[in-house]
């Protein structure tokens, strides 16, 4: 891994990577009214068929060192994802603004998919692992991830950047 300090004109400490996942590691609510100054939003872009950008909202959550999302497969993203991997991911939480450069593979070990499950259920989506196993379902997902099943994605990444929001600030990109 490498990072750079992004910050030449304040010169602001090159920021802790273990900073940034530890808080992640704390979850992102995305449910109205329950986090940031109101909650915290995760984007999703992905590649379209002539290379151009397809972006939307995502239910994400950071676990293993890791961002997972999920989506139905009939959705852009997914058969964006099925086509080129590649993909990048956007949040912004009280303390920095966060973007991830990667690739999102789908999951298919039982037991990964049931944990990954249980995370969200336990951050308020009631989703749980379906009759194949691999799948999610739930009573509602996002208007954007389309009828169940939902797979799991797991989003490897191959860099970050983080714009520090509050004291002492500063800007750093890792590369993995």
């Amino acid at each position: 891994m490498t990072a750079t300090n992004l910050d030449t004109q304040d010169h602001s400490p090159i920021l802790d990577l273990a900073t940034i996942t530890r808080r992640l590691g704390q979850g992102f609510t995305q449910a109205p009214e329950t986090g940031g100054p109101s909650r915290h939003s995760t984007w999703i872009t992905t590649l379209n068929a002539d290379g151009g950008p397809h972006t939307t909202g995502i239910g994400a959550l950071w676990a293993d060192g890791a961002f997972w999302i999920e989506t139905g497969p009939g959705t852009r993203k997914a058969r964006n994802l099925a086509r080129d991997p590649r993909c990048s991911l956007a949040l912004a939480v009280q303390e920095f603004d966060l973007v991830v450069e990667g690739t999102a593979g789908r999951v298919t070990d039982p037991e990964v998919v049931a944990a990954r499950a249980a995370e969200w259920a336990a951050d308020g989506w009631p989703c749980v692992v379906d009759e194949s196993g691999i799948a999610l379902t739930a009573p509602f997902t996002a208007p954007s991830g389309g009828p169940p099943p939902w797979w799991v994605y797991r989003v490897e990444a191959t860099s970050m950047v983080a714009l520090l929001t509050v004291e002492p600030g500063g800007a750093t990109r890792w590369r993995f």
